[in-house]
């Protein structure tokens, strides 16, 4: 059977890159081509996956010595300040859950397109099947398809978006979903801890009923890597963000780390986490949220989940006063986090402009 000529596929399928890799044309539509100063670079010269990126050993920090506990609460500290990202090994997640949710995200993005779009993503919404941050007709597409859900608290549930197929992929979620909420919760007091806060349940208490979503996301394998992004350059609006990437991938994920994108190995059974803007403003800038983006690969394809953890949008931020001091004045104001969330999905991925809405002039 020949080809569809990219011409061809019906309006609607055009943003659909599972349908556009269908073609095997060996050219992509202009609406995924990126201007020449955004484009990745994957010649020869591309830096090697990063391995400096620290380890942190969740088994020390849970049941460990003294000495191993201070030695992984150092290494948080050193990769909040200096990287934004770590990997978590011996997370106490299981390892059949994690192969469980790969297998029910894969079976969903193979279905067939009509039964995806039964849970269409609205345009300003961040929830179902799309794509999402995209606000006008002429703005350039990424290269990945995803699937989002409202997790936490559960009047933020569309239940119209959740599919009955595969039959078990809502109880999947479900599990996982639990489970990587406790190790957010562990992080976060871990993060305290590295910040030497007088309590470590500080980000709990002040965050009340947590926001969590998932989102998962399909890129498949693009005749033109070298014209196109996976995801475009963004730092996250979440406190933090918990990546899961489907074995056999591709290397997608890039970090910015001093004005290079550095590609990110995962390790086998880790997930990486990053900090978010929430806890950027919170630290008062002492640790970062990093740019971080997506690339392609030409025969390929990715999955990533991604876990979304925030404060409640009820919740009024600022730096908290522990840190704050003559040294490292404030940097941000208080605001509502509700309002920044919506400041965040109404606009699209650009760097680290988000942020702005919360910095001081």
């Amino acid at each position: 059977m020949a080809p569809v000529p990219i011409s061809d596929i019906k309006v609607g399928h055009i943003d659909d890159v599972q349908e556009l890799k269908k073609t095997k044309s060996p050219q992509i539509p202009e609406r995924f081509i990126r201007d020449s100063t955004e484009r990745p670079k994957l010649d020869k010269t591309d830096p090697p996956s990063c391995s400096n990126i620290p380890v942190i050993d969740f088994s020390k920090l849970c049941n460990g010595n003294k000495v191993d506990f201070c030695n992984e609460i150092f290494k948080i500290k050193i990769s909040c300040e200096e990287w934004g990202f770590f990997q978590v090994i011996n997370h106490e997640i299981d390892l059949e859950l994690l192969d469980k949710i790969e297998e029910v995200a894969n079976e969903f993005f193979m279905m067939p397109l009509e039964e995806k779009k039964k849970y269409p993503m609205n345009p300003g919404s961040v929830q179902g099947y799309g794509q999402a941050f995209v606000f006008s007709e002429n703005q350039k597409l990424d290269w990945c398809n995803m699937f989002a859900l409202g997790l936490e608290p559960h009047y933020l549930r569309n239940p119209k978006l959740w599919p009955t197929k595969p039959s078990d992929f809502s109880e999947t979620v479900e599990v996982y979903s639990r489970e990587v909420r406790k190790l957010c919760k562990n992080l976060l007091r871990y993060i305290a801890v590295s910040l030497e806060c007088c309590n470590e349940d500080v980000f709990e208490e002040m965050f009340g009923v947590a926001v969590q979503a998932v989102r998962m996301n399909y890129y498949p394998a693009c005749p033109r890597p070298d014209l196109a992004l996976g995801l475009s350059p963004h730092s996250d609006g979440s406190a933090l963000t918990v990546l899961q990437q489907g074995k056999g991938s591709s290397v997608g994920l890039q970090i910015l780390k001093d004005n290079t994108w550095i590609p990110v190995q995962p390790l086998a059974n880790a997930l990486i986490i990053n900090i978010g803007d929430t806890i950027e403003v919170l630290t008062n800038g002492r640790y970062k949220s990093v740019e971080h983006r997506a690339v392609t690969h030409r025969e390929k394809d990715r999955l990533s989940i991604v876990t979304f953890y925030a404060p409640s949008y009820e919740i009024e931020l600022g730096p908290m006063q522990e840190l704050i001091d003559d040294t490292n004045p404030c940097k941000y104001r208080r605001y509502n986090h509700g309002e920044y969330s919506k400041h965040y999905v109404t606009n699209k991925l650009q760097g680290k402009r988000t942020l702005e809405f919360a910095k001081i002039d």
